[in-house]
């Protein structure tokens, strides 16, 4: 805007002057026009991350007001339908999440952070074996940055199948594709434990140490597969940092009571 009406002030002064002016007017056909399709995309881009902002705010009401521009805007926009899924999902719609989640795939469907969106939304909510084929095809996605991330999920949602050894694989191939993905790590530790291969489980166990947060839960597994394997020292390490660490969890009264003379 201001280019052009300084553009607007020359050309009224040239015009007092009398003297032809050489510049061409922003609207000349030879100059780049923006189109429709990018005008509505550009303004859909700027609600999408207001509402983001809502979001991180804490402010659900806001960002579902700004999101719901943002799709009137350009409903072909993949991240607006994807913002609004998640409003949805925060403030239990779930029928609208599911819409919107699905909406996203449709757009870009062989994109795969919006297979692994779809995929976790469906195996949260009961669909769980829907869920998987939106997993693979996410891992499909050549130009997917966290392939592991949806493998993790996919497996995760294999053991809610009570498919074992599908989960193994899911996660030993995530590992591969990301050797410090914690969360792969913790998921196939507990997968060992419940498959009573303790001697990997704990070494898979002390990789997640080593590049984990911990939890109440990571360390109780921790003490479980110590303990059964009869590491009374490495047992009682895991017990001191779950009671120090987390001393009013469930985990840790629960030791205290079993450990108690």
């Amino acid at each position: 805007m201001l280019v052009g009406l300084g553009v607007a002030m020359l050309l009224a002064g040239c015009h007092r002057q009398g003297v032809v002016n050489p510049v061409p007017p922003p609207s000349d056909p030879k100059l780049p026009q923006e189109t429709k399709a990018e005008k509505a995309q550009g303004a859909a881009d700027v609600h999408t991350r207001l509402a983001q902002h809502y979001i991180d705010i804490g402010n659900l009401q806001g960002a579902l007001e700004k999101i719901k521009i943002a799709v009137t805007d350009d409903p072909t926009y993949v991240p607006a339908q994807t913002v609004m899924a998640y409003i949805y999902e925060r403030i239990d719609d779930m029928p609208n999440a599911e819409i919107h989640y699905r909406r996203a795939v449709e757009l870009k469907p062989n994109q795969g952070d919006v297979n692994n969106n779809l995929g976790q939304f469906l195996c949260r909510t009961g669909k769980v074996q829907e869920s998987l084929s939106y997993f693979s095809r996410a891992v499909a996605d050549p130009f997917y940055q966290t392939p592991d991330v949806a493998l993790v999920n996919q497996g995760v949602c294999q053991l809610k199948l009570n498919d074992r050894a599908g989960a193994e694989v899911s996660l030993r191939q995530a590992i591969q594709r990301n050797p410090n993905n914690a969360n792969a790590l913790l998921q196939l530790t507990d997968v060992l434990y419940l498959n009573n291969d303790l001697f990997h489980a704990s070494a898979f166990m002390q990789r997640f140490d080593s590049v984990g947060q911990p939890s109440a839960d990571s360390l109780k597994l921790g003490y479980d597969i110590e303990s059964r394997l009869g590491n009374t020292e490495a047992a009682q390490n895991y017990s001191k940092r779950l009671i120090s660490q987390f001393p009013d969890s469930e985990q840790a009264q629960a030791l205290n009571q079993t450990t108690r003379p």
